[in-house]
């Protein structure tokens, strides 16, 4: 699997896809906090026919480099600018969920030239209070990332989905389990810090909100928050808690397909 070597963190990327097809677009996919690349496994048997796609771990995550922290957005956005540099990326359609939203709010608003259609997917420009934060940084600096991982699990996935899918939600455990304990809290310190409010109405690509009608950690508000402020934005909401694009996999599919695949003439 292929690296990258920045001014100062190893970036973990993947390429599916159309990759050798010049023709296809570009579609990057950025991971929530506190998982990994394969969190978009459901994503990959309906997109990868369309597009060439690029996954990374968000630095601090998985096989990505865990430099000294705290992060900033800045640092999450700059990352993946570098990457679309050494892959030879000049535009690229960008779909983000949680944390990988709110990357993809910095990329909209400070790197536009590079961003051809935006996904911006159960996130927020502003979301809970330092204090909450850095409860949880203390706690994971205290007690490991187990300590974090039932009540994250609560937030994620509504109950009925817990109960169908444990193997899909044991995927999940895992992946936060093997998190780094440092580049999870590095990576909260920028959520906690991150007030993108004022700069999203500068946003000019277009743009798809999908929000999740039982998420408690980014809500349906703050989904509306972002979609009312982007000229032509496109809001959608879904069935589901956190992971939207795990627990109503086709329905995000079909919607953030039809949204990309528009853009191309073809919606």
């Amino acid at each position: 699997m292929p690296f990258f070597d920045s001014k100062d963190v190893r970036l973990h990327y993947r390429i599916d896809g159309r990759g050798d097809d010049e023709r296809a677009p570009w579609l990057i996919l950025s991971n929530s906090l506190g998982t990994t690349l394969d969190m978009w496994a459901p994503q990959m048997t309906a997109l990868r026919s369309e597009f060439r796609i690029l996954r990374y771990d968000t630095r601090g995550h998985g096989e990505s480099g865990v430099p000294a922290g705290p992060y900033d957005i800045a640092q999450l956005g700059s990352d993946v600018v570098s990457l679309m540099d050494h892959a030879g990326i000049p535009r690229a359609h960008f779909c983000g969920l949680s944390m990988g939203g709110m990357t993809g709010l910095w990329l909209g608003i400070n790197q536009p030239e590079r961003i051809d259609r935006l996904a911006l997917c159960n996130t927020g420009a502003k979301i809970g209070t330092p204090d909450a934060w850095n409860t949880r940084i203390h706690t994971v600096n205290a007690e490991g990332m187990a300590a974090i991982v039932p009540a994250v699990l609560d937030r994620w996935f509504t109950p009925g989905y817990r109960q169908q899918a444990q193997e899909e939600i044991e995927r999940v455990r895992q992946m936060l389990l093997q998190t780094p304990a440092a580049g999870y809290t590095a990576n909260c310190a920028a959520v906690r810090d991150m007030d993108q409010r004022d700069g999203v109405s500068t946003i000019t690509a277009p743009t798809l909100v999908i929000a999740g009608t039982h998420d408690l950690a980014t809500t349906p508000q703050d989904g509306r928050f972002i979609a009312d402020r982007i000229a032509g934005a496109r809001y959608v909401e879904l069935d589901a808690a956190h992971l939207s694009n795990m627990e109503q996999a086709e329905a995000f599919n079909r919607t953030l397909a039809d949204f990309l695949l528009e853009g191309a003439g073809r919606g």
